[in-house]
């Protein structure tokens, strides 16, 4: 069994998709507190496997006894649970702190009295790298003072897994992922937050299609080719697919070292003109957006070199950047009707 913290968020559900289909049993753990419980069942539609939802708070001790009690000692665990957005960790970092470095403490803990989990899989962020000086990054890349408060977060988590497998048996692997966007094919599950999107696909999809007012791009003065930020945007399914590889790979007993971090995206950066422009070409559809201020928080450009995941893990990414806004859009649509 895997225990996949976060589980009814957005890469959480894609990636207990991917598990049910590698044939792996799943417990998915949420709070609800960015995501809905109907999620859970919306996985079992798309897999014909039954994921089960259980609702409780990573940073409790009493929920992970509750998870053994009732569905016992997971193999593994892929923590998800976490405050993702740059720009509200930048206005209220001690909120993050909290959440992001305490819900990780608990359920280290806990695994440190499971024998037979293998280790843990966690949800890191190029943001580790804070604003580099050379691109593409490589996991040899310095890791440089964060940007944000929520980077911070990750380097610090990172930090953790690292001591705490040096001084036990655990096992970690960290995947340092890029921007995912993109949904399901099915378009039963995607990107829905709660409140307005801090994320650029989703405020795209629903500026697009009525549901907000007009996008908003952080800055167009950056020292790129249109003034706009880059990123590596990598397809959900793909970054899902990444996370099982990593579990196996756990499960195997493959890890060459206790600690292990690998990069997950396309190895190509993309602007923030370049998605709009992209997802206007691919839909027909404007977005209306206006420019804005700098958003504090934000790095210029960075994208990935993933050539050590596509190396030790075999794995690589296979969506381009139009099946990703596509997927995206088809997602959007479908809420529509629900």
């Amino acid at each position: 069994m895997i225990l996949v913290t976060g589980g009814t968020g957005y890469i959480g559900s894609h990636t207990a998709v991917e598990l049910l289909h590698a044939g792996y049993n799943v417990v998915l753990l949420d709070n609800l507190s960015n995501s809905n419980a109907d999620v859970a069942d919306r996985i079992s539609t798309i897999t014909g496997k039954k994921a089960t939802l259980h609702v409780g708070d990573v940073s409790l001790p009493e929920t992970f006894q509750e998870i053994e009690h009732l569905y016992g000692i997971p193999d593994a665990v892929i923590h998800f649970a976490a405050f993702k957005a740059v720009g509200e960790s930048v206005d209220q970092p001690l909120r993050y702190f909290r959440n992001n470095i305490d819900g990780l403490i608990t359920p280290l803990e806990k695994m440190l009295s499971w024998p037979s989990c293998k280790g843990i899989v966690f949800s890191s962020s190029c943001t580790v790298y804070g604003s580099p000086d050379h691109l593409p990054v490589s996991e040899n890349s310095p890791i440089l003072p964060a940007a944000s408060p929520y980077g911070y977060t990750k380097q610090v988590c990172e930090g953790m897994l690292r001591a705490v497998c040096a001084a036990s048996s655990l096992q970690a692997i960290a995947l340092r992922y890029f921007n995912p966007i993109g949904a399901h094919p099915s378009a039963l599950i995607g990107e829905l937050p709660h409140g307005v999107p801090s994320n650029l696909m989703p405020f795209v999809t629903q500026s697009a299609i009525g549901k907000r007012g007009p996008l908003q791009v952080f800055g167009n003065d950056y020292d790129t080719p249109d003034g706009t930020c880059i990123r590596d945007f990598i397809h959900v399914v793909d970054l899902a697919k990444a996370h099982v590889a990593a579990v196996n790979r756990l499960l195997e007993r493959k890890t060459s070292l206790g600690f292990e971090v690998f990069n997950v995206g396309t190895g190509k950066g993309f602007s923030v003109m370049e998605v709009i422009r992209t997802f206007e070409r691919v839909t027909g559809v404007q977005v209306p957006f206006f420019v804005g201020p700098r958003r504090l928080g934000d790095v210029g450009q960075i994208w990935a070199n993933s050539a050590q995941i596509e190396k030790e893990l075999g794995w690589r990414a296979s969506h381009n950047l139009e099946e990703m806004v596509r997927s995206a859009w088809e997602w959007e649509q479908s809420l529509q009707a629900m």
